[in-house]
């Protein structure tokens, strides 16, 4: 059985041996005031934002009122803002662009070699069919986090890898090796029977559910539950769309979730082959709020069309976003306020953000086609100016 005073020992082991994961998108981190990534930006005036004067600002209220559960307890200029936000709701648009041009500044950022633009993606609370028991139909399962999987923080050893953690598991003679790959999850020796939180019934859609983060599953019975990203097994994410263009399976701009999904149905004998190309697996806990968005890094609920999964390397958790871009498949302009509230495997680089399109079809529909080339811009407070 593991000893816990035995965990500086582990940590330093395990640091040596184990992949070192950035992020831990279940636990909120001490969120900054200023970006710090390779990004530097440059002031604007609020007639300067494109399509300030259209979006309709009053609809990111919910979002505000979500994002001060977090923020008000962290920094006194959000406390102020959250006060204002809470005692004074604003239910038309024109007086809630006034109130935030009151308390913000728009920066337009750029990532490295002044690169104003960035990529969009999209994700979305998908709903699949499931069971409580496994049935011939009910037969890929959901797990919970794994009993056996340490996870150890190494910021008291190396100060350096602060909010980095690594995951693994003890072996014969207490060496510590990486976590369980996909491959040997979803194997035939199946290390992690017993744990199963609920079955489903179709592989990709299961596949897919780990690349969203969270999602519902509708019962025999109609009762639909959900279900929540709980832990992870530190191993990097890998894109299985590239992979499909490196083998020539798929053309360069046909890539996105249906069609991935259309290759998988068609090639059944090399599912798993392209599956467990990803390494990375999610675990998952039951949600009791399925009316409630899901819960994003930032520890709140999140807002359909107002959160954004950001790489919190670049973009402080927190933040008042703008975004400039096009909705996918049309020029049909897409911009509006949102809340960087959220990260993921995938959303890594200076500018790149993940649009939370919420539940339904036309949210699967958006989100599985959403890569736009988008600038974004940050609303910091002004009572601080972001580091060029």
């Amino acid at each position: 059985m593991f000893n816990p005073r035995s965990i500086g020992k582990l940590a330093l082991a395990l640091s040596l041996t184990l992949l070192v994961t950035a992020c831990d998108e279940q636990k909120p981190i001490p969120v900054p005031t200023q970006a710090t990534g390779p990004i530097t930006s440059e002031a604007l005036t609020w007639e300067q934002l494109p399509g300030w004067s259209q979006d309709q600002a009053h609809e990111v209220w919910p979002a505000l009122l979500s994002n001060c559960l977090a923020m008000a307890k962290k920094e006194a200029f959000w406390e102020s803002v959250c006060q204002a936000a809470q005692t004074n709701p604003l239910n038309d648009a024109a007086s809630a662009r006034r109130f935030f041009e009151q308390y913000f500044t728009p920066y337009q950022l750029f990532g490295e070699n002044l690169k104003a633009e960035g990529l969009l993606t999209g994700y979305y609370e998908p709903l699949l069919q499931g069971s409580y028991t496994l049935t011939e139909r009910f037969q890929y399962p959901i797990y919970s986090p794994p009993k056996d999987m340490l996870t150890i923080e190494l910021a008291e050893l190396y100060p350096e890898l602060k909010d980095k953690r690594v995951r693994g598991r003890l072996v014969e003679g207490n060496r510590v090796v990486p976590y369980y790959d996909r491959a040997t999850i979803d194997g035939a020796s199946k290390p992690l029977a017993g744990q199963e939180i609920v079955w489903v019934d179709n592989k990709e859609d299961l596949f897919f559910l780990h690349i969203q983060g969270s999602g519902r599953v509708q019962l025999p019975d109609g009762k639909v539950i959900g279900v929540a990203y709980a832990n992870q097994n530190g191993l990097p994410y890998v894109a299985i769309g590239k992979r499909l263009q490196e083998w020539g399976k798929l053309k360069p701009g046909t890539i996105n979730m249906f069609s991935i999904k259309q290759w998988i149905r068609d090639n059944p004998t090399e599912a798993d082959k392209l599956l467990n190309e990803n390494p990375s697996y999610v675990f998952f806990s039951l949600r009791e709020n399925i009316e409630q968005g899901p819960v994003g890094s930032l520890g709140v609920p999140l807002t359909a069309g107002r959160s954004l999964a950001v790489d919190r390397k670049v973009i402080p958790l927190g933040s008042l976003m703008w975004i400039d871009s096009t909705y996918p498949d049309t020029n049909q302009p897409l911009q509006r306020l949102m809340f960087a509230q959220d990260t993921g495997g995938a959303i890594k680089g200076d500018l790149r953000g993940d649009f939370f399109f919420g539940t339904g079809q036309q949210a699967e529909t958006w989100a599985g086609h959403m890569k736009q080339k988008t600038r974004f811009y940050i609303l910091q407070p002004k009572s601080t100016t972001p580091a060029n």
